[in-house]
């Protein structure tokens, strides 16, 4: 049997060895800058959709062809929370499709825009859209997702080739929430600020 003074030390030291928030914020802030420009632009992009956040289509459209883009994904993203409401809370395959059916119809949808093109940036977006439940499940929905016929065969390819063993094996996922979640920011001229 364990003493208190034991269990306090081994809790104590469980918390030690788990990663701080802050740490946690600062390797999602790294992940993020790792993705070319077009990619965080959409995810941004895919973020303020998904949430509401201010005017998508005056922030991001400026063009007719990505404001018929964004049209298009806010009629995808009005099934995210279904999707949310869905999420299995264990592997069983009887909760599987009417999960996994929506979510890879969406994620073809974000895949098919050509700005996501690995699955670490796929699971970054998704990880926000729908939470840390749908960790398990990115794997599989993003393989199905990238093997779709809408896809050009390279960019299948690509695609595909972009997971790793390890996350496409992963024995264990994480069901700790993203902390970081990037937001467009306006540029400032500095020639213009006073002195």
């Amino acid at each position: 049997m364990v003493s208190v003074p034991e269990a306090r030390m081994e809790a104590q030291l469980g918390q030690q060895a788990r990663p701080s928030d802050g740490a946690i914020t600062i390797a999602e802030l790294r992940e993020f800058a790792s993705f070319p420009s077009a990619t965080q632009r959409y995810i941004r992009r895919s973020l303020d959709v998904a949430f509401h956040r201010g005017d998508a289509m005056e922030t991001w459209g400026r063009d007719v062809v990505e404001e018929a883009s964004i049209r298009a994904q806010m009629r995808h993203y009005e099934r995210l929370d279904e999707i949310k409401a869905l999420v299995p809370d264990d592997s069983g395959l009887d909760q599987a499709e009417p999960f996994l059916a929506p979510l890879i119809t969406v994620s073809a949808f974000d895949l098919g825009q050509n700005r996501l093109g690995s699955f670490s940036s796929y699971r970054f977006l998704y990880e926000r859209l729908i939470g840390a439940g749908a960790r398990p499940w990115l794997p599989g929905s993003f393989c199905a997702a990238a093997s779709l016929p809408h896809l050009h065969p390279e960019r299948r390819r690509l695609l595909l080739q972009s997971i790793s063993e390890a996350a496409a094996t992963a024995a264990g996922w994480s069901n700790r929430e993203p902390t970081f979640y990037p937001e467009w920011v306006e540029k400032v001229n500095i020639d213009k600020q006073p002195n």
